[in-house]
């Protein structure tokens, strides 16, 4: 598999990756992996994957994660698998979200798609800043 690296998102992506990573990971998404594909594919820049342990979970990781961004006005363009919660995929055009139920993550893998393709490492993205980050910063010291 891929090394792990440093992530430097697309300053156009940083909002939407951070949001969605930070929403899964608040809703306890196991093994989360993301991919920067911004050198092979032209269809997005980022793949997120993550899995839950139940239909559930998998139901509650991608309403959160659907929510969280449109709180920010940021919607996807298309959104299946919701009806079963087995394999959700959430399109939000620079970033695809993969949300398995935990068996079938292995048996899809995803991983393996992009196995040539950058790492990039979770805990320092959910730690970035984003511009409305910033801008909230700003109002609340005035």
């Amino acid at each position: 598999m891929s090394n792990t690296v440093k992530p430097e998102l697309l300053p156009e992506e940083v909002e939407k990756v951070t949001l969605a990573i930070n929403a899964a990971v608040d809703q306890k998404a196991e093994n989360p992996l993301i991919f920067d594909v911004t050198d092979r594919e032209t269809f997005t820049d980022y793949i997120f994957v993550c899995h839950g342990t139940s239909d559930r979970h998998v139901q509650a990781i991608s309403e959160n994660i659907e929510l969280t961004l449109k709180k920010h006005k940021i919607r996807p363009i298309g959104i299946e698998g919701e009806n079963l919660c087995h394999w959700v995929l959430m399109d939000f055009g620079g970033l695809i979200v993969h949300i398995f139920y935990e068996p079938l993550r292995e048996f899809y893998d995803i991983e393996g798609l992009c196995a040539d393709c950058p790492s990039l490492d979770i805990e320092a993205i959910s730690q970035m800043k984003t511009s409305k980050d910033n801008s909230e910063s700003v109002d609340q010291a005035q």
